[in-house]
């Protein structure tokens, strides 16, 4: 059992260290999309994943058309704060795909229309907040996918 973590052209490494120990904390693949805003190899995605990262399971694709060429038969969820449905709505299954765009804007425009029907928020309850931090928006997520996949 697995569920599939996308990052659409991640800014941050912190955040993507991060979710790659989240990733290998709760049996996950993770999957990079480029461009990215840092370096593979860049020491604060290391410090971050700790000494996790060579343990992951790790998909790279060049760019978005090439991530939805490679897995355009798959289930997959997308979430921003656009959507309209909560995350608490998905009927979680094994294998599913989590789709989160990058730090500064999100999915891009294309995607929210294209996928409009599998689009997903998290619930904020302050007005004064936006969004949440992308590793916080991934790790409330697959903890609920994990939750519903496993009774």
């Amino acid at each position: 059992m697995a569920l599939n973590i996308v990052l659409i052209e991640p800014e941050i490494p912190n955040n993507t260290g991060n979710i790659g120990r989240l990733s290998l904390a709760s049996g996950s693949n993770l999957h990079l999309v480029k461009p990215f805003g840092f370096e593979i190899n860049d020491a604060r995605l290391k410090r971050a994943g700790l000494d996790y990262w060579q343990h992951l399971s790790v998909t790279i694709y060049e760019n978005i058309e090439d991530f939805l060429n490679k897995n355009k038969d798959v289930a997959m969820v997308f979430f921003s704060s656009h959507g309209k449905e909560d995350h608490w709505s998905i009927n979680f299954e094994d294998e599913l795909f989590l789709i989160f765009g990058k730090e500064s804007v999100g999915l891009s425009k294309l995607i929210l229309k294209k996928y409009s029907n599998k689009l997903y928020k998290i619930p904020l309850y302050s007005k004064y907040v936006r969004s949440l931090n992308l590793a916080n928006a991934v790790g409330i997520v697959v903890y609920e996918g994990l939750r519903q996949i496993r009774g």
